[in-house]
């Protein structure tokens, strides 16, 4: 190796490093920059799901439960060891012990800190690239491990030491001679080192904060001098939206650090805002590519603007926002009002993010991911504004921002776009200074169509602008010979393409339920060690075939109303009563539905204290559960949201003592909690989460024999998005314990049993091209599948008569419901359309044909079960 080749940076996240498979990317990209005369230098996260389970070990250690968080950090390099053999095993055995010596510290005294809490967050990068440095070797790549801590020194700051200086602490990114000069005498053709974690002037070890990883590299990059840094990830780039939530996002090809640092702040994932500034200080390009598609070229960002003259690049969104208003006629012409109320907030450590003022008021945002914004924080916030003003939080908000370059320059010819905004009630607006950002703040329920709305007008997909490159559909949806497949077998309804065809020919449209599918999707519930009962929320899906092929497969049930119980009774036949549980969870449903409960034998549920204090005398001598409201609620859409204040669902946990009163004067034993987050939800920390809030109410209720988590197990809709990682999830709610202490676990999944096995299948009536927009007429509409306009859901759809041949066309998909809305999908890519031909509606087994209607007096779809 050359000592004068230049450097180049490569950084790599949590889920590039999870697996064997995935170092051996690593090596071969580093490969690529060897044979081109560059040396690479390897900045790498810890494994994906260590640095939360990381996070959260001294908080159990105080508690004495840190015990199961350290075998989940051993479960979450299992892959690993598996490749690295014992040199491997002795590496995560060293950091074991290590943080259980930590640990035990903690809860013997009782006591933590930022300095400890550091230390112990920096044991994932260590170990993830102890382990990637046997990999590389076995590659038979010439790698040396070196430690980040020596060449990323934190910067001092101002005051007593607090958390920031050790958790989020910054660096300098000036050019470093002496670490260019030793890490160019390393007798190695690779360098491999960390992100998240530097050092201080005290030899203490500190953090970059949440998302470390990316600035680690760009710090490295200045302090090197690199040629350039690379951002490998899950993602080929930055686009016009969140790719995620709209598949017809378009890849950005280039950026300059201006406009990338206000997509990255203004609500964009792919990059972490404070790694910007270092490449930018230092003129070092910087790129954006996807770690399972490197032959993607990414995104480009560097010094030179984009010769586009003045356009929106991105629409970003943040939710989670709080909005405070202040509002004091004595604020007019009053010198130092701001700086007295920009004081309080800096007394609170509260960043400010947008400011929106007139003659009376002032209105700012408090962004989640750069402030603590729990109950505490506010109240006392609040508590000393009202000195000085009248004060009001707004919450459960979302920023909207349209990003660009000379935005005032296109003012008019956003009007359009700005016409949206009507029907939209908006709490704040600003225009950035230095005129690259738009931002609106909308309530959080309207924020994801509003983007979506906002892309359709601003970002047609027909538009040549170089800057912008292919659509995530486009890259990732499977479309004929014309693009890559993703990995994997096709899905059950292209391979059995021509007896769907076959049942389209007799009536449309029409929904097909794969029993293969069921039976899968139900194995993999059953599969669940950890859980005692898995019961299907057949609001779901009630057909009969479907209930009884899922009662077949072992699962129970969970209905909402007594039309439910009868209907299930129906199928099933009363002895499905008695084989395993059916779980009755009414929510403000009239008296008789809770004695219709009791009388066919299912266990019921209570969400509210009415049913107790006006009808005790039908809970005598009964079992119930308790549905509780965990505060704060998750899904892909407000819609399906059931927990917080804003959620019709449960009991409040302040409400949980007169509960028990309440339960204890009918006679009535509470034997069962229950929590239900939302819906579509893929993180599979979420169960166990609820599981735990729930574990810490047993000692309030000596009889629960049964801890319920709920559902919303979620399933990949969009293009790109990966399944729920089912392993995990049952390890996390093991980590529970609950069966050592005789509680049994259900759950009570709805979507994730029935959605990806049914679709439905509709014919196309018409085309027509109307400006620069071309329409698909379908048979079915809103009234066929609900969805798309109620939740603004998204669902593949293809055409099946002719799903080997090229896309060539852009097209809405619509119904013939006499509405707006009556669309079943925007800018999807089809081969050439025309009437007759047939499409299928993917992942349309839940909430599909038991929520259609005669809306128009059109008819209800047919529904089919298929045997293959």
């Amino acid at each position: 190796m050359k000592p004068n080749f230049p450097f180049i940076v490569l950084k790599f996240g949590g889920t590039s490093v999870a697996n064997a498979d995935r170092w051996r990317v690593i090596a071969q990209i580093a490969r690529n920059h060897l044979s081109s005369d560059r040396r690479p230098i390897v900045v790498c996260s810890a494994v994906a799901g260590v640095s939360n389970a990381l996070e959260g070990l001294l908080t159990a250690a105080l508690n004495n439960q840190h015990e199961a968080l350290l075998h989940t950090i051993e479960t979450l390099h299992a892959p690993l060891l598996q490749e690295t053999g014992p040199e491997g095993t002795q590496v995560v055995q060293d950091g074991l012990s290590l943080l259980n010596q930590w640990a035990t510290g903690v809860a013997m005294t009782g006591e933590t800190s930022p300095r400890l809490q550091a230390r112990v967050m920096a044991q994932g990068e260590l170990m993830s690239t102890r382990l990637g440095f046997i990999i590389l070797q076995k590659e038979g790549l010439n790698v040396a491990w070196q430690d980040a801590r020596d060449i990323l020194i934190a910067e001092q700051m101002a005051g007593p030491p607090s958390p920031k200086h050790y958790l989020s602490a910054t660096c300098s990114h000036e050019t470093d001679p002496a670490s260019v000069q030793r890490l160019r005498a390393i007798d190695a053709e690779l360098v491999l080192t960390q992100g998240f974690i530097a050092r201080n002037t005290s030899n203490d070890t500190v953090l970059l904060g949440r998302g470390g990883s990316d600035t680690s590299a760009a710090y490295i990059s200045a302090r090197l001098s690199a040629e350039r840094c690379e951002i490998w990830t899950d993602v080929p780039g930055m686009f016009t939206a969140n790719p995620r939530r709209l598949p017809s996002a378009r890849m950005l090809r280039q950026l300059d650090y201006e406009e990338a640092q206000e997509i990255a702040s203004t609500g964009a994932k792919v990059l972490h805002p404070r790694c910007l500034l270092p490449v930018r200080a230092q003129q070092i390009p910087m790129v954006v590519r996807c770690t399972t598609r490197p032959d993607l070229e990414g995104t480009v960002i560097t010094a030179r603007p984009t010769e586009q003259g003045h356009t929106v690049k991105a629409i970003s969104s943040r939710s989670g926002i709080v909005l405070v208003s202040m509002e004091t006629v004595g604020m007019w012409q009053q010198v130092g009002f701001l700086a007295d109320a920009f004081g309080i907030f800096k007394e609170h450590h509260l960043s400010i993010d947008l400011v929106s003022t007139s003659e009376t008021n002032v209105t700012v945002s408090l962004d989640p991911s750069g402030n603590v914004l729990d109950p505490t924080t506010l109240r006392s916030l609040i508590d000393r504004l009202q000195t000085i003003c009248q004060p009001t939080i707004i919450d459960n908000c979302a920023s909207v921002s349209l990003v660009g370059r000379g935005i005032r320059a296109i003012l008019h010819r956003l009007a359009p776009a700005l016409e949206l905004f009507e029907e939209h009630r908006i709490h704040l607006v600003t225009q950035a200074s230095n005129d690259l950002n738009l931002t609106v703040v909308v309530d959080q329920a309207q924020a994801e169509r509003l983007v979506q709305q906002l892309h359709r007008l601003l970002f047609k997909d027909g538009t040549t602008d170089p800057v912008l490159g292919p659509s995530w559909s486009q890259l990732f949806e499977p479309s004929g010979d014309s693009a890559a497949r993703p990995s994997g077998e096709a899905p059950w309804w292209q391979q059995s393409r021509d007896a769907l065809i076959e049942l389209a020919q007799q009536a449309t449209p029409v929904y097909v339920y794969d029993a293969l599918t069921l039976d899968r999707q139900a194995d993999a519930l059953c599969q669940l060690q950890s859980v005692d009962h898995a019961l299907f929320a057949m609001k779901a899906n009630p057909h009969p075939e479907v209930l009884k092929r899922l009662h077949a497969n072992g699962l129970g049930f969970e209905c909402v109303s007594s039309g439910e119980l009868h209907h299930l009774r129906a199928v099933l036949g009363p002895e499905a009563f008695a084989e395993r549980p059916i779980l009755f969870t009414p929510n403000f449903a009239p008296k008789e539905e809770y004695e219709v409960g009791f009388r066919l034998g299912a266990q019921v549920t209570l969400d509210n204290l009415h049913p107790l204090e006006a009808w005790p005398h039908i809970f005598q001598g009964q079992s119930v559960f308790l549905r509780v409201d965990p505060g704060t609620g998750r899904g892909h859409h407000a819609h399906v949201r059931t927990a917080g204040s804003r959620s019709k669902f449960g009991i409040s946990l302040h409400e949980l003592d007169r509960v028990h009163e309440l339960a204890q004067a009918a006679g009535a034993k509470i034997t069962g909690l229950h929590a239900h987050s939302g819906s579509g939800i893929r993180t599979p920390e979420n169960w166990a989460q609820l599981g735990e809030l729930l574990a810490e109410l047993l000692h309030q209720f000596p009889d629960v024999r049964t801890i319920d988590v709920g559902g919303g197990l979620g399933i990949p809709e969009k293009p790109g998005q990966l399944p729920l990682d089912m392993t995990a999830l049952d390890e996390s709610l093991a980590s529970l314990g609950l069966r050592e202490r005789g509680i049994q676990l259900w759950i009570e999944p709805g979507r994730y049993c029935v959605a990806t096995a049914g679709v439905l299948l509709t014919r196309v009536t018409q085309t027509k091209t109307k400006g620069d927009v071309f329409y698909v007429g379908v048979d079915a509409g809103m009234h066929s599948l609900i969805r798309p306009a109620l939740y603004g859901a998204y669902h593949q759809i293809e055409n099946l008569s002719r799903i080997d041949k090229p896309r060539v066309i852009t097209a809405n998909i619509v119904g013939p419901i006499c509405e707006s809305g009556d669309t079943l999908g925007h800018d999807r890519h089809l081969p050439r359309t025309q009437e007759g031909d047939v499409l299928v509606v993917a992942t349309a087994g839940a909430y599909g044909a038991c929520m259609a209607s005669q809306y128009n007096l059109r008819g209800l779809p047919i529904e089919t079960l298929l045997e293959r």
